[in-house]
């Protein structure tokens, strides 16, 4: 256990997030604890042996038995309470403290992570592309869409409530060029398609990191205990669970086009308006197993690969190294990829890119070996959205406005409208 080989590590990564590292010390405690439980239980087992077999090689085993039965009954007693207290320690227990503290301890920070306590200390890796200036005032995608009759929030809140769209038409072409895009360009950058499902177990959200740290988010079907997935992140990365993989498939690299479903959506009363923070929404997903050694540079790989497509779309964006504090649980090192929106007058996220390194791995089972004979061992897993697709098509939206209302399409997914203008 990590936590028990290098606890300062870890107190040293909880303390760059903000959090308060005293939890390692209870996890040591009650590791102690267990440790000591189950080597008294050992104990009083080999002297119940002892003594059993002093019992066979008497003489008189009848009296023998009876001499010792007091001291058999008394160990007898010791160890079905030390084993029962054993199983309330145990890490694999559902219910015990020991679990719940691991449960709930975050990855360890990549010491390349900027410091920080929130998003404000995020740095800048590089920018691309120039924010155009325009010559009229121009729109958010909430107006244009409605005005073309592309975007209908209206309907969608009498169908659903808020925080819904419902795209028709040129707009409904538009969101289906821009998944079959990102597909295609993924294909040809090695990754296998997968169609995965939508509903998944308590176990696999739980193995990817998602529960118990974002239950609340979820959405579940309590009587089969199914959740929908908030991000296609969660099955394909699970897909190879409990498997031992060969190091010479490595990387595998895995892409999947899926609705996506969150009960919170951002902070209250930020981006209520449009398609910026949707309960159901579309993204292509990029995820990676890979060798622990190559993790890092595979990280810039999936990077590129989702910078790529906004650098084919003509969209301004800029890459941000997110500091400790703004890094996910599950995280060990995150790049944003924010794409400009002339609506909010800057930068807004449109995909996250991370090097989970073992964390996912270790609560799946994902495992590899270098050689038939060699040592299982965890594999690294990585994600990134390539890209959030509502983001895109309103990205698209608000930066190919023109001043009569109508919209340009990027000449890179014509072949896949079918046409060249919203109007």
């Amino acid at each position: 256990m990590l936590v028990r080989r290098d606890p300062d590590r870890v107190r040293h990564s909880a303390q760059r997030r903000g959090i308060d590292p005293s939890f390692v010390d209870e996890i040591l405690r009650l590791d102690a604890e267990y440790r000591s439980v189950l080597a008294s239980v050992e104990t009083a087992k080999a002297e119940k042996n002892r003594l059993s077999a002093e019992i066979g090689k008497a003489a008189d085993k009848a009296a023998a038995a009876r001499d010792l039965r007091p001291q058999l009954d008394g160990l007898a007693a010791r160890i079905a309470d030390g084993e029962e207290r054993a199983r309330t320690l145990a890490p694999d227990t559902p219910d015990s403290p020991l679990r719940e503290l691991l449960t709930n301890t975050p990855n360890l920070l990549d010491e390349s992570v900027p410091a920080g306590a929130d998003s404000a200390s995020n740095a800048i890796v590089r920018t691309w592309g120039t924010p155009r200036t325009f010559d009229f005032t121009p729109k958010p995608h909430w107006e244009l869409g409605e005005s073309l009759g592309v975007l209908d929030f209206e309907r969608a809140a009498k169908l659903s409530g808020s925080r819904f769209a419902v795209l028709t038409g040129r707009g409904a072409r538009l969101s289906r060029a821009i998944v079959q895009f990102f597909l295609d360009r993924a294909n040809e950058r090695g990754y296998l398609e997968v169609v995965p499902p939508l509903l998944v177990s308590r176990e696999t959200m739980w193995s990817t990191g998602q529960l118990t740290k974002f239950a609340d988010a979820m959405f579940q079907d309590q009587d089969a205990d199914l959740f929908m997935i908030p991000t296609a992140e969660v099955p394909l990365t699970a897909l190879h669970g409990n498997e031992i993989v060969s190091a010479q498939t490595l990387p595998r690299k895995m892409t999947a086009y899926t609705p996506c479903f969150r009960k919170e959506a951002g902070a209250a009363g930020k981006d209520t308006r449009g398609l910026i923070r949707q309960h159901q929404f579309e993204k292509v997903e990029l995820v990676w197993l890979a060798l622990p050694e190559q993790s890092f540079e595979a990280l810039e790989s999936l990077v590129h690969d989702a910078e790529s497509l906004l650098q084919e779309l003509g969209l301004p964006y800029r890459v941000m190294s997110l500091c400790a504090g703004d890094t996910s649980f599950n995280s060990a090192k995150t790049y944003d990829l924010e794409v400009w929106l002339p609506s909010a007058g800057g930068y807004r996220e449109i995909s996250s890119c991370s090097n989970c390194t073992d964390f996912q791995a270790r609560r799946a089972g994902i495992r590899f070996r270098r050689d038939a004979q060699a040592k299982p061992e965890l594999v690294h897993t990585l994600n990134g959205s390539a890209l959030a697709v509502g983001r895109t098509l309103l990205a698209i939206l608000e930066n190919y406005q023109q001043a009569d209302g109508s919209i340009v399409v990027p000449e890179v997914i014509r072949r896949y409208t079918g046409f060249d203008v919203i109007a």
